[in-house]
C-alpha cells in the first residue's frame, strides 16, 4: 500500500495526500474483492432467488405464480440478487480494508474494543437477516395471502419482490445492531448504563415506531422488529454494565501500582484553613501559574479575558519557540543527555497545559497512561487532575 505507517504507531502523522492515496487503494481492493465474489455467486444467481422467494411461493394460493412484467426483468432481478450475496460474502474482506485504514489512528485500548465490536456487529447483522428470513417473512406473506380479496389473484413481480425482502433485510440487519451502538455509547461516555435503564419505557417506544417506519404498514412485521430491538437494547446495557465494570476495575489496579511503586505523593498537603477543603489535588511541580504545594484556585482554572484556543500552526511555533529559549539557556557544561520518549511526553503534555490546550494535552497524557511505568502514569495523573479542575 502507499503508506508505510504501522498500524502500532498511533503517534505518526500522514499528510493529506498520503491518507487519499491510501483512502483510494482500499476503495479499490474493496472492488476487487466484490468482483471477486460476484464471479462466484453469479452462475448461482436463478437458484439464489429461488432461495430467497420461497417464503412467497410457498404461500401463495393453488394456481398462483410470481410474474415479470419487464423485459429484462428475467435476468436483472437475479443479477441483482447475486450483487447483493457477493457484497455479502465479501464482508469480512471489505471490514478488513476499513479496519487498515483507520487502525494507524486509533490508540492500544481502542483497538482492543474496535476488533471485537466490527465482529460482532457483522455476526448480528447476518443474524437479522436470518431472523427476518425465516421468522418474518412466512407470517407477512402468510398474512398477505390469507386477506387477499375475493375475485383478486395474487401474482407478484420478481422485481418488486426483491426490493421488498431486500429493504426487510436492511432494517432488521441495522435493528440488530443496537448492542453494538449501546455499547459504543457508553465506551465514549455520552451515557451510562444506569441512564439507559431509566429510560427503557422510551426505548420501548421509540423501538415500535422505528418498527412502523422500516417495514411494511402491518402490525406482525412492526411487532416482530421492536421486540427484537428492545430486547437486543437490554443486552447491551447488560454488556455496557460489564465494559463499565472491567474498566473501574483496571483503573484501580492500575492507581493500586501506582502507588505501590511510587509510595507517598512527595507534594505537601493542602493548607487546613483553605477555603474549599483539602479534596482538592495538589497541583504537580514545575507548572505554570501554581506555586508548589498550593493548591489549584478556581482563577487558576479559570482562562484570561480575551482568551481563544491556539491554532495548530501557532501551537507548534510556541513550543519550538520554548525550546529554543531553553536550550539557549542552558549552561555550555551541562552534558546534554537523550531524553526518554515517555518523558518528553509528560513535558509535551505539561507545555500544552500551560499554552491553553487541554484537548491535545490529554491526547499525549493518554499515551502516557497505557506506554509509562508507574512513576511516569503517577504523574501525568496529576497533571490531568489539574487540567479537570476542582
Amino acid at each position: 500500500m502507499a503508506s508505510s505507517i504501522e498500524p502500532d504507531d498511533p503517534g505518526a502523522e500522514q499528510p493529506l495526500i498520503s491518507h487519499l492515496v491510501e483512502l483510494r487503494d482500499r476503495l479499490i481492493w474493496m472492488l476487487v474483492g466484490i468482483g471477486v465474489a460476484l464471479v462466484v455467486t453469479f452462475p448461482f444467481a436463478n437458484s439464489l432467488y429461488t432461495y430467497v422467494a420461497t417464503p412467497l411461493i410457498t404461500k401463495l394460493p393453488q394456481g398462483s405464480h410470481m410474474i415479470a412484467t419487464q423485459v429484462i426483468s428475467p435476468f436483472l432481478a437475479p443479477f441483482k440478487l447475486a450483487l447483493v450475496a457477493a457484497v455479502f460474502l465479501a464482508m469480512p474482506w471489505l471490514l478488513y480494508q476499513l479496519w487498515a485504514f483507520v487502525a494507524p489512528g486509533l490508540y492500544r485500548h481502542e483497538k482492543r474494543l474496535a476488533i471485537p465490536l466490527l465482529a460482532s456487529s457483522v455476526v448480528l447483522f447476518y443474524v437479522g437477516m436470518l431472523f427476518a428470513y425465516y421468522l418474518v417473512f412466512p407470517l407477512i406473506f402468510g398474512f398477505m395471502a390469507a386477506t387477499t380479496p375475493e375475485g383478486v389473484s395474487m401474482m407478484t413481480d420478481i422485481t418488486a419482490y426483491l426490493d421488498f425482502v431486500l429493504a426487510l433485510f436492511f432494517a432488521f440487519g441495522v435493528a440488530f445492531e443496537v448492542p453494538v451502538a449501546t455499547i459504543l455509547l457508553v465506551a465514549i461516555g455520552v451515557t451510562t448504563p444506569d441512564a439507559l435503564a431509566a429510560k427503557r419505557p422510551y426505548i420501548i417506544v421509540g423501538a415500535f415506531v422505528v418498527g412502523m417506519v422500516l417495514t411494511p404498514p402491518d402490525v406482525f412485521s412492526q411487532t416482530m422488529l421492536a421486540i427484537p430491538m428492545w430486547l437486543l437494547f437490554e443486552l447491551g446495557v447488560f454488556f455496557s454494565r460489564i465494559l463499565v465494570r472491567d474498566r473501574a476495575a483496571r483503573e484501580a489496579a492500575e492507581a493500586a501500582e501506582a502507588a505501590q511503586g511510587a509510595g507517598p505523593l512527595p507534594l505537601p498537603a493542602p493548607p487546613s484553613g483553605h477555603p474549599g477543603g483539602g479534596d482538592r489535588p495538589p497541583a504537580p511541580p514545575g507548572m505554570g501559574g501554581s506555586a508548589l504545594g498550593r493548591e489549584l484556585e478556581p482563577d487558576d482554572l479559570a482562562p484570561p479575558r480575551g482568551w481563544r484556543p491556539l491554532t495548530d500552526e501557532e501551537m507548534e511555533s510556541e513550543l519550538d519557540r520554548v525550546d529554543a529559549e531553553h536550550a539557549a539557556n542552558r549552561p555550555a557544561t551541562v552534558p546534554t543527555a537523550p531524553l526518554d520518549p515517555i518523558e518528553e511526553k509528560i513535558r509535551r503534555g505539561n507545555r500544552l497545559r500551560e499554552l491553553q490546550n487541554p484537548f491535545a494535552a490529554r491526547q499525549v497524557l493518554y499515551e502516557v497512561l497505557e506506554e509509562g511505568d508507574a512513576s511516569q502514569r503517577r504523574t501525568a495523573r496529576n497533571i490531568l487532575n489539574s487540567l479537570d479542575g476542582p
